[in-house]
C-alpha cells in the first residue's frame, strides 16, 4: 500500500463562494480537511471544485428549561400535558436511542432534562405506574453506562432495569399486532405501549427523516412491521429522504404512524438541535480551511499524526470521549405530525444550505462517527 503524502495546510486567502457555506478551489486553495473513519486527511482538490460547509450553529435557547415546560403546557393539537393526567393511570415514557445525537452530546443529555421535567409532573399528578423505554427497534440494545449517561444516575437508579429498559423486538409476546394499512403494510408495536393510558415520546431530531410518526411506529415496532419500508425498493423510490414529502419511507412510516393514532394516545415531544458538533480545542474541525489560523493549522496536524500512531481501537475511544457540544434550538410537543412539521421548519434553517446546479462527481467523506456505526 502507497504511503499517503502528507500535505500543509495553507491560509488564509479570500475565495469566490456562492455564500458563506460554498466556496470554489482555486489555485492556491489550502488542502481541504477530509475525515476518512478514525483518520483526518489533508487533500489538495482540483481546481473548481465546490467545498459545501454546515451553516454556523444558531444559538441556543438560553434556559432549555423554561423552554420544554413551554412546549407541554402548550401544546400543538392536544391538551396540556397536566390535562392528560389522572392518579392511578399507566404512563410509558419512550426515548430515543443513541444513535442521536451523535457524537454524543456532553450532559446533561437533552433527554435528562426533559425527563426530569416529566417525573416531577407526573409525581404531582399522582402518577406512579410509570415505565422508560428505549426505542432501539432492531438496533442493538444500549449498555447499562449508555443507558445511565443518557438519563443521569438519579433516574437510572430509581428506574434500571425493572421500569427502564430496551424495547425488545424480537418478544412475540411483548408485542400487539395493531393492524395493516390500506396497502397491506402491518404494524405490531410494543405491549407495554399499546396498554398504556398515555406514551409520552422524547424525541432527539437532527434530519428530516428522524422524528415524527418514525419515533412509535419504527422505534417500537418489530422486523414484520420495519420490513415494508427498511428495503432497498423503498429506498430507491425516493427523491429525497431528506425532504418528508418526497420520501417513500416517510410516505409508509406515516401510513403506519395513522394506525398508532387510532390506537394508542401519544403525546409527542420533540426537540431540534444546533451543529455544533465541535467545539474548543476541536472547532476548527468545522471551519473553512482557507480561514484557518496559524494555530488551528497546529492543532490539525497534531490531531492528525497523533490518531496516525494510534490503533482503530484507541482511535474510537479518543474520538468518542471528546463530546459533541449541542445546544437546543427549539422543542414543540403535542400531537404527532404538526409537533415533527414544527420541528423540520427550524432543521431547516439550520441546516439547510443553497446550492446553484448539480454536480458530476460528489466526494462525500464518511467520518468517524454516524448511527450504524455504534447500533
Amino acid at each position: 500500500m502507497n504511503k499517503r503524502e502528507t500535505k500543509a495546510l495553507r491560509g488564509p486567502t479570500p475565495r469566490h463562494k456562492e455564500g458563506d457555506e460554498v466556496v470554489y478551489i482555486d489555485s492556491d486553495s489550502a488542502p481541504r480537511l477530509i475525515f476518512s473513519g478514525e483518520d483526518l486527511w489533508a487533500e489538495d482538490l482540483p481546481i473548481g471544485t465546490r467545498v459545501v460547509y454546515g451553516k454556523p450553529p444558531i444559538e441556543g435557547l438560553h434556559n432549555p428549561g423554561a423552554a420544554i415546560r413551554y412546549a407541554i403546557n402548550h401544546p400543538i393539537d392536544m391538551d396540556p400535558l397536566y390535562a392528560l393526567l389522572a392518579p392511578g393511570m399507566r404512563v410509558t415514557i419512550v426515548l430515543d436511542d443513541i444513535s442521536l445525537p451523535l457524537p454524543p452530546m456532553r450532559t446533561p443529555d437533552i433527554r435528562q432534562t426533559i425527563l426530569e421535567i416529566l417525573l416531577e409532573m407526573l409525581d404531582a399528578n399522582g402518577v406512579d405506574d410509570i415505565h422508560l423505554i428505549i426505542a432501539i427497534c432492531l438496533h442493538r440494545r444500549m449498555t447499562e453506562p449508555e443507558m445511565k449517561r443518557m438519563v443521569g444516575k438519579k433516574i437510572f437508579d430509581a428506574f434500571y432495569p425493572d421500569r427502564y429498559y430496551n424495547h425488545d423486538a424480537e418478544d412475540p409476546d411483548g408485542l400487539v399486532h395493531l393492524g395493516k394499512t390500506s396497502h397491506g403494510e402491518p404494524l405490531n408495536i410494543n405491549r407495554r405501549c399499546v396498554e398504556s393510558d398515555l406514551v409520552i415520546y422524547v424525541n432527539v431530531t437532527l434530519v428530516p427523516m428522524d422524528g415524527g410518526h418514525k419515533s412509535v411506529a419504527v422505534g417500537l415496532c418489530d422486523y414484520e412491521s420495519v420490513r415494508v419500508h427498511h428495503e432497498p425498493e423503498t429506498i430507491a423510490a425516493c427523491d429525497s429522504m431528506m425532504d418528508p414529502p418526497r420520501s417513500m419511507l416517510n410516505t409508509k412510516i406515516v401510513r403506519q404512524g395513522a394506525i398508532v393514532d387510532q390506537h394508542m394516545k401519544v403525546f409527542h415531544i420533540e426537540t431540534a438541535l444546533n451543529n455544533r458538533m465541535f467545539a474548543n480545542a476541536t472547532d476548527f474541525l468545522g471551519r473553512n480551511e482557507d480561514d484557518f489560523s496559524e494555530f488551528d493549522r497546529l492543532k490539525f496536524e497534531a490531531m492528525r499524526f497523533g490518531l496516525s500512531k494510534l490503533p482503530p481501537a484507541a482511535k474510537r475511544k479518543v474520538l468518542g470521549a471528546i463530546p459533541a457540544e449541542y445546544e437546543l434550538i427549539a422543542c414543540h410537543a403535542g400531537k404527532t405530525q404538526p409537533v415533527h412539521d414544527r420541528i423540520v421548519a427550524k432543521l431547516n434553517d439550520q441546516y439547510m444550505v443553497n446550492i446553484k446546479g448539480q454536480s458530476d462527481i460528489v466526494i462525500f467523506p464518511i467520518p468517524y462517527v454516524m448511527p450504524y456505526s455504534i447500533t
